[in-house]
């Protein structure tokens, strides 16, 4: 049985939790995190989820995906995540939280992660990864037209490869002296 800490509006912890497989309480968040991999060539490491997952079965998804349990802090959820889903051991300072999205009963933090891959690195997971391989931007944006992929906002996923390597949401240095 996996729990999940509850958070409030504000991301602050309340002390609840809840049980994997039923719905979030009205009012509370839980957390989950998203782990982008690019390769030294500008591609991102996508997977593929299995046939028999309870959401977005078979789709093509990002690099690794999952719920931080009890006690898990969002970076350890990552981490934590990447090795069991795709076999690969992360450090902490591998990982840059690029952002967050908040939806109606989720903060989902999203990491890049600039690391060249080899392929006979990883190890799927044989209850959730059925393949994973590189995609370039324009890939990834016609599978989720072909409705392939998980339908994430095509601005989501521009973002996340200008964010690749790029600190911040500015496109440049402030040039203004007071």
């Amino acid at each position: 049985m996996e729990l999940f800490d509850l958070y409030d509006e504000n991301r602050i912890k309340t002390g609840k939790t809840m049980e994997r497989g039923n719905p979030e309480p009205k009012g509370f968040y839980r957390m989950v995190v998203h782990i982008c991999i690019f390769n030294d060539s500008g591609k991102m490491l996508i997977q593929r989820r299995l046939d028999n997952k309870h959401s977005w079965s078979g789709m093509w998804d990002f690099t690794v995906g999952g719920s931080a349990v009890t006690g898990d802090t969002s970076l350890t959820a990552a981490i934590r995540e990447t090795s069991e889903e795709i076999g690969i051991e992360l450090a902490p300072h591998e990982l840059r939280r690029a952002l967050t999205v908040q939806t109606e009963n989720v903060f989902d933090d999203i990491y890049i992660v600039n690391r060249t891959v080899d392929m006979s690195e990883i190890t799927l997971q044989a209850e959730e990864v059925a393949e994973v391989k590189w995609a370039d931007m324009d890939e990834i944006l016609k599978k989720i037209d072909e409705g392939v992929f998980i339908p994430y906002h095509r601005a989501l996923v521009e973002l996340l490869f200008f964010m690749r390597d790029h600190i911040g949401a500015r496109t440049r240095e402030d040039t203004t002296s007071a």
